[in-house]
């Protein structure tokens, strides 16, 4: 790459420390632990060339996970059902990552061992993961605390068997009140961190009903019938009416993710089948009002 291009401190950072994610990266540098030509920078989009000397000076090894709560809605043996608070990672995307997740909350609650993993660090201690919401996403959330419960939960998301529903906040109307959105979504080439709508993307289905709107923004309910990665913001992105905070795919800045979780019809071991509901934020309906 020649010196006189430029780009930005973050995108440098995770170059260097590709087991870590560009949050973690925007974290380290904000935080003062990122040098340039020997001097701190705390802003991520500082532009830098490639002949810049960049120094990262967070101890990752030693560094300690910190402990946190997590709202719960439903536990027993098998499972655990729990609120996911926004801005809370399912689980890290590299080992130097030390920010807690919902993986690293989990992890006191089952046996790593049961699991039988040959490849654990590989999985990224991924144990009882059985499906994610993206950080900026809240909600409901299902978690297996074994080996056995984990295969079964799975293969009903796989086999669309899972019933989830969203609330959304969107800007602007959607141009009906009650339609089933089916276009197949493959990653973006040209911004490989996200995806779009494309012909050579995998059939991805989500049905959407129109709650309530004051002309501005609105309010969905949205029913996920895949399971594609960053799929309810791509498709209301394309229909025109993108999610209020979703900068990513164009929505309007804002102090949050304006996606929730709201509930998940699942059976669970003993072949008991139950709606798990996670409270819509307060701040939903203000935006509406």
């Amino acid at each position: 790459m020649s010196q006189h291009v430029k780009y930005r401190l973050d995108q440098r950072v995770v170059e260097l420390t590709p087991a870590i994610n560009r949050s973690y990266a925007q974290h380290l540098i904000s935080s003062g632990m990122v040098r340039v030509n020997g001097k701190i920078i705390t802003k991520s989009g500082h532009k830098i060339t490639n002949n810049d000397m960049i120094v990262i000076e967070q101890d990752f090894k030693n560094q300690k996970i910190p402990k946190i709560d997590i709202p719960v809605i439903y536990e027993d043996d098998n499972c655990v059902v729990i609120n996911k608070p926004v801005g809370l990672l399912a689980h890290s995307k590299g080992d130097m990552n030390k920010e807690a997740t919902v993986a690293t909350w989990l992890k006191d609650r089952i046996d790593v061992l049961d699991f039988d993993e040959p490849k654990a660090k590989d999985l990224n201690d991924r144990y009882g993961i059985v499906h994610r919401l993206d950080r900026g996403t809240s909600g409901v959330m299902i978690c297996a605390k074994n080996k056995k419960t984990l295969v079964y939960l799975q293969r009903q998301f796989t086999n669309r068997k899972a019933l989830k529903t969203y609330i959304a906040i969107v800007r602007g109307i959607p141009p009906q009140n009650h339609a089933i959105i089916e276009m197949p979504i493959e990653r973006n080439p040209k911004k490989p961190q996200t995806f779009r709508v494309g012909s050579n993307g995998k059939a991805s289905i989500t049905e959407f009903k129109l709650q309530k709107s004051n002309n501005k923004f609105s309010s969905l309910v949205l029913t996920p019938k895949t399971g594609r990665t960053h799929q309810l913001r791509v498709h209301l992105s394309h229909i025109g009416v993108p999610i209020v905070g979703d900068t990513l795919y164009g929505g309007p800045e804002s102090d949050r993710l304006y996606l929730h979780s709201s509930s998940l019809t699942i059976n669970i071991p003993g072949n008991i089948t139950k709606t798990f509901e996670a409270k819509i934020p307060e701040s939903f309906d203000n935006i509406i009002k």
